[in-house]
């Protein structure tokens, strides 16, 4: 491949993340081809292709995996697949971009980022909050810093609906939703490393679910090695919008990010003031969605490190993982016992 060469991806799996990621392939990177879609679901990948252009569809992933016209792929399926896929394209020598989680045990977490050295291809993951300018400018200034030592973090997720609980797996707020969270928390207290956790949560919203296992809101706090202490919390029922944002007090100056209003317009009138909010993720983070796979599909061309690695992943996995562990024992967990054990709770 040269570098006027359109790069070819394949897109592995065509739920609604996968549409858009396709999207972003077929339209919205320039030098970039959307190649191939795969997906096990009959007639999934064929309905994407057929919208987006790309004629070639597989139900099989490994005929997509097979494919040496492919040069990268870009894994969208369900979080327990992951880590078994992120292996199988590093092993046909695909450069891999993967949605969070790349794993959900730190065993599988080591095995993809070992398969993806080994193979001596790229390995990035989608930790989206990372590329909005907010985020990024924030991380920036702390980097350089502007605010200080970081004393007291904050990080929170809340969905605006809990629409399908029966479809929702076990932990899931903490492996799928507040896992964002705790890469972002680690990213924001650069060169500190999270020594210990304390986590609640219950079915708060759906009492009715708890018995099979879905908790729907929750609460982390992590003490790291400088000193800092970082709060997280996810709710999936905020119903007045999708509401992701951050803050960062340190001992200079504190940094706040993270906006959900649609706009900047407020409106006031005789019942108050009122302001339109996001209700979907996809448009909070439309460009940083597209600013990943641009920067994904660049690491591929240039050959350099990915800027969110497996290892990132690893990182976030294992406070995942701690706090699974803190709601399951009642108490603390320090990180070095989480970063010795298979992860095996996990599921």
């Amino acid at each position: 491949m040269t570098t006027q060469q359109p790069l070819s991806v394949g897109l592995i799996g065509a739920g609604r993340m996968g549409s858009f990621h396709a999207e972003t392939l077929a339209h919205r990177l320039p030098g970039v081809r959307l190649a191939a879609i795969a997906d096990p679901a009959p007639g999934a990948a064929q309905s994407l292709g057929e919208r987006l252009g790309c004629t070639t569809t597989y139900t099989d992933i490994g005929e997509l995996l097979a494919d040496p016209r492919i040069d990268a792929v870009v894994i969208v399926t369900p979080a327990r697949t992951h880590a078994d896929l992120v292996q199988a394209a590093a092993k046909a020598g695909k450069a891999v971009y993967c949605e969070k989680p790349m794993a959900v045990t730190l065993a599988e977490a080591d095995r993809a980022v070992a398969v993806a050295a080994d193979a001596g291809v790229p390995l990035q993951v989608g930790f989206n909050r990372r590329y909005d300018p907010g985020f990024r400018a924030a991380h920036e200034k702390i980097a350089a810093g502007a605010i200080g030592t970081p004393q007291l973090l904050r990080s929170l997720t809340r969905d605006p609906k809990l629409a399908d609980p029966a479809r929702i797996p076990p932990w899931t707020i903490f492996l799928e939703t507040l896992i964002h969270d705790f890469d972002i928390l680690r990213h924001l207290n650069p060169g500190a490393e999270p020594v210990e956790v304390s986590a609640m949560a219950d079915a708060v919203i759906r009492p009715d679910f708890k018995d099979r296992g879905l908790l729907d809101t929750a609460v982390v706090t992590i003490r790291f090695d400088n000193g800092a202490l970082a709060t997280a919390e996810a709710s999936f029922q905020a119903v007045y919008g999708y509401d992701v944002r951050a803050e960062v007090l340190g001992s200079a100056g504190m940094l706040t990010m993270g906006d959900l209003r649609r706009t900047h317009l407020t409106a006031y009138g005789p019942d108050g003031s009122t302001a339109e909010c996001v209700t979907y993720d996809q448009d909070l983070f439309h460009d940083s969605y597209v600013a990943e796979l641009a920067d994904f599909t660049d690491s591929v061309r240039t050959g350099r490190t990915p800027s969110v690695t497996g290892e990132d992943a690893r990182g976030a996995l294992s406070l995942a993982l701690a706090a699974i562990e803190s709601v399951t024992s009642g108490g603390p967990v320090r990180l070095p016992s989480v970063l010795r054990a298979s992860g095996a709770r996990s599921g």
